[in-house]
């Protein structure tokens, strides 16, 4: 016994350890940033830190954990995805965002890039229209202590005019065109960032900047999204 004991008390400590690193990811999310993220073209030191600073595996379904910092979207049910960590933190930097903003995100999903933006900004207004996504990004925000992100399920075509105008507003889902109310509801000078254009898989990527006297369009790179979904119902919070 006096053998085994000491034995036991190795196995369990092991077991302690690799259930550390199961959980953590720590590891895995430094590698994304450093290969999939500084490896590429994103520089902006907030995004960066941001994207270190969240746990992405909290954001994707259990089984899937153990793939949630690999380059590429995963799915999160009810037809989404959480979107390729690179298409996550470009669009965060494309942006320009300071710790003032205001942001609206129309595209809750899983909330992972609602949190990415809540590290960086003052608050954040992140818009769903599949309502069971909607109440679970709610609740798993809420549990990580984003206390800057309030999520609301509605139609975001519409945007949220009472909380308006916004510094930046950010569509994480492929539309037809753009909606004119986000750009109502954009503040002068902000930027929105919008995946456009027919729906074969493949849209532009495209940068909005409101000038006092004009819309200026940029197109930045082809990507693929879930279709814009639309809702008859009124928003509810």
């Amino acid at each position: 016994m006096k053998k085994i004991f000491p034995i036991l008390i190795s196995v369990f400590l092991m077991h302690c350890v690799t259930m550390v690193g199961q959980t953590d990811y720590t590891e895995q999310r430094e590698q994304m940033v450093k290969w999939q993220l500084q490896g590429r073209d994103i520089t902006d030191l907030a995004t960066l830190a941001a994207m270190l600073n969240v746990p992405r595996h909290k954001f994707v379904p259990e089984k899937m954990m153990a793939n949630a910092y690999t380059d590429g979207p995963l799915p999160i049910g009810n037809g989404q995805t959480i979107s390729q960590p690179y298409i996550v933190a470009f669009m965060t930097q494309a942006l320009h965002l300071n710790s003032k903003d205001r942001v609206l995100e129309i595209g809750t999903g899983s909330g992972y890039q609602a949190a990415v933006l809540a590290k960086i900004v003052d608050s954040v207004y992140t818009m769903e229209i599949v309502e069971d996504l909607a109440i679970t990004a709610r609740e798993r925000l809420k549990d990580l202590g984003f206390a800057n992100v309030v999520v609301t399920w509605g139609d975001g075509y519409h945007g949220l005019p009472d909380k308006a105008p916004f510094d930046a507003i950010m569509v994480t889902a492929g539309a037809d065109s753009i909606p004119q109310p986000l750009i109502d509801q954009l503040k002068i000078g902000g930027h929105m960032i919008i995946p456009v254009g027919p729906h074969h898989g493949i849209r532009q990527l495209v940068l909005i900047t409101k000038k006092k006297n004009k819309i200026v369009k940029k197109d930045l790179m082809s990507v693929r999204f879930v279709p814009f979904t639309r809702a008859q119902k009124p928003n509810k919070d």
